[in-house]
């Protein structure tokens, strides 16, 4: 076995996308810096997350809403081409190679590492790489780490016997299930109930709560239920799992009611771990398994000296790629600012701090029909204390609408803090809304007064038209 030692500035494990913003803005203030990967860089997201769901949900969304176009019904009657929808998502994935993102990290000067990465002190992370080579590294001003999570396995009985799916099996399989049972009610679990439904399953949910996307305002899940089922998903609520087991390639699956259901193949869509187990941080006295609690710059506050920083997922803040490159830009820059001695801008909205994690996250569901959102639900508005005024609106009303197909159904909500005049979270529910939901990112992280918004007119005939009509019925 071979060592070597090497001083960085700036030491990141993880080369997700979150990891691979961090070392680009540390770079970019001048800071020499390496980056350490033990799988493929671009992570979860470039390859078993973000682009093959999107790839397998676009044909289907798309099909969906050309369902409702008069005059494209019958073109797009028949069934979706399996084939080539999972080609197209094995291209979106890179087939599961990283050379571009490789060719990136070198166009930016960073230097990559592949191999295992663990802290073995404060500012000290050996690398076991895939070659059996230990390398040795010391950072001069931080440590962040950029791990992410994993599929939260509940303790099931037998549940070591099936093999079951996680988010990376449902997102990476190569042929369709004949049927596919899902366990879970979130994002994951719906997502892929629409996209292999679509591909040719008999998809069963076994849904633990009353009802879908429990985070976001109750009319976006009773909408997405009610797409589900139109589409033959059979959705059973207040059901839970008690044990599994595989028997002649077939998953026998007993339900805590005393029911009995049999599956080609199970997916587990019951939640997030961080990947922090394998990480030495019982070497700088934190706990492996664990949340790594930040602050708003994304320093770890449980490490002394500010050494230590926590970027995406792993931080448990806001778990959507999107929001952890927001994360990371502030990190990678903060860093660089306290190592180049200038001074940090950790005001509200400020350079060097992400107001927008507790204030402005948004976030798309892409089943049929969308889902997309920003800022406080109803109930987390009701929680917080604020006078909020809710104004709902059909969207089927809207002009734009009846021009995106006919038997439009969705719905819009607005939060208003009254104490200020400023809209603190929208969430939209029916086809086509994901392109919305920038806008209502704009206007609360913006805090754009209402009567500002009241001179920003929407194009007509637009689903945009939206915000004209939810300002009117606030204003009676």
């Amino acid at each position: 076995m071979n060592e070597t030692t090497r001083t960085y500035d700036v030491i990141v494990i993880g080369a997700g996308p979150v990891g691979e913003n961090v070392a680009e803005r540390a770079r970019a203030a001048g800071l020499s810096t390496v980056i350490v990967e033990r799988e493929l860089l671009g992570g979860e997201c470039s390859f078993w997350a973000c682009d093959p769901s999107k790839a397998l949900l676009r044909p289907v969304v798309a099909r969906a809403d050309a369902r409702r176009v008069p005059g494209l019904g019958q073109a797009v009657a028949g069934p979706l081409d399996v084939e080539a929808v999972l080609a197209h998502r094995d291209k979106m994935s890179s087939y599961w190679k990283d050379e571009d993102q490789v060719d990136w990290l070198d166009s930016v000067n960073v230097d990559l590492i592949r191999g295992h990465g663990r802290l073995t002190g404060p500012k000290q992370v050996a690398v076991q790489t895939p070659d059996g080579d230990t390398v040795a590294l010391t950072a001069r001003h931080a440590v962040a780490v950029s791990t992410g999570t994993g599929a939260a396995l509940p303790p099931i009985p037998g549940l070591d016997t099936v093999r079951p799916w996680t988010s990376r099996e449902a997102t990476s399989a190569d042929k369709v299930p004949g049927r596919l049972a899902v366990v879970g009610g979130g994002v994951v679990a719906v997502e892929m109930a629409t996209a292999w439904q679509a591909l040719g399953s008999q998809v069963t949910m076994l849904v633990l709560e009353n009802g879908l996307l429990q985070r976001m305002e109750p009319f976006a899940g009773e909408l997405v239920t009610d797409g589900l089922r139109e589409a033959g998903v059979d959705i059973r609520f207040e059901t839970s799992v008690t044990s599994l087991a595989r028997e002649d390639g077939e998953v026998q699956i007993t339900l805590a009611d005393g029911g009995h259901l049999v599956a080609d193949e199970i997916l587990l869509a019951t939640g997030r771990a961080p990947r922090t187990w394998d990480l030495g941080l019982e070497t700088i006295g934190l706990t492996p398994g664990d949340w790594l609690k930040v602050d708003d710059t994304f320093r770890v506050t449980d490490v002394a000296d500010g050494w230590f920083y926590a970027v995406g997922d792993v931080n448990h803040r806001a778990l959507m790629t999107h929001q952890g490159k927001y994360q990371a830009r502030i990190a990678g820059t903060v860093i660089g600012a306290r190592a180049n001695g200038e001074p940090v801008d950790d005001t509200r909205w400020g350079t060097h701090l992400a107001t927008a994690d507790h204030a402005a996250v948004p976030q798309v569901v892409f089943t049929t029909p969308e889902v997309a959102a920003v800022g406080l639900t109803s109930r987390e508005a009701e929680q917080s204390g604020r006078r909020i005024k809710v104004v709902d609106y059909d969207l089927a009303h809207v002009a734009g609408a009846h021009q995106y197909g006919e038997d439009y159904r969705g719905h819009a909500r607005m939060l208003i803090d009254t104490d200020r005049n400023t809209v603190v979270g929208v969430t939209f529910a029916g086809p086509g809304v994901g392109e919305l939901v920038h806008s209502a990112t704009i206007a609360v992280a913006g805090e754009v007064p209402i009567e500002r918004l009241w001179h920003a007119v929407p194009a007509f005939p637009t689903l945009g038209e939206i915000w004209l009509r939810l300002l009117e019925t606030h204003r009676g």
